[in-house]
Formats: structure tokens, C-alpha cells, sequence
């Protein structure tokens, strides 16, 4: 009799080792996607808004070139300005990029570490 019932709690052990194992599996896949889908949409938010800002920046610099070089009369004097002036900027946020880093991690810790 003893042996009866610890057999058939060692069976109910097994299919709830069993539903665990697949509940976890399905879990671990839809937080995968989760994660993947997170990652594929900020790439892409970002290449689209960052190709929009480049296209406005170029836009912007060349016109802001031509304007310093009427006002110097000597428009290569102009473009060499515009050209530092994002060189400068360039090595600013180079010397940053530490600091940019770090909000960039923690918001994809936070959607990593999610619990829910």
C-alpha cells in the first residue's frame, strides 16, 4: 500500500517536473523574442531618426558654409570653419563616450532584468 502511494507521487513529481521544464522552455523563448524584437526596434528607430539628423546636419552645414564664406568672401574659408567646428565636435563626443555608454546600458539592463 505504502509503496503504492509513494509510486504515485513520484509519477504526479514527474508531470510536474515535466510542466515546469516546458513552461520554462516556452518562457526562456518568449522572453528571447522579447529581447530580440527590443533590439531589431531600437536599431531601427534609431538608423531612421539618425539618417533623417544626418541628411538635416549636411543640409545645415553646407548651408551655414556658404553663409560664412560670403561673409569672409572666400568660400573654402567657410567650409574649413564648418569643418573644424564638427571635427571639434566629433573628438567632444568621442572624449564623452563613456558617459554616453552608460545610459544606453542601463535602459537595456532594465528591459533585460524585466520581470515580467
Amino acid at each position: 500500500m505504502a509503496f503504492d502511494e509513494l509510486k504515485q507521487n513520484l509519477k504526479e513529481a514527474d508531470k510536474d517536473i515535466h510542466s515546469y521544464v516546458k513552461n520554462s522552455e516556452s518562457y526562456i523563448y518568449l522572453k528571447s523574442f522579447k529581447m530580440a524584437m527590443l533590439f531589431v526596434t531600437a536599431v531601427a528607430q534609431t538608423v531612421l531618426v539618425g539618417a533623417l539628423v544626418l541628411l538635416a546636419l549636411f543640409i545645415l552645414a553646407m548651408a551655414a558654409s556658404f553663409g560664412l564664406g560670403v561673409l569672409l568672401n572666400n568660400t573654402f574659408y567657410g567650409f574649413l570653419i564648418v569643418g573644424g567646428c564638427i571635427v571639434l565636435a566629433t573628438l567632444i563626443v568621442y572624449a564623452l563616450r563613456r558617459q554616453i555608454n552608460k545610459p544606453i546600458i542601463r535602459k537595456f539592463s532594465e528591459n533585460f532584468f524585466d520581470k515580467s
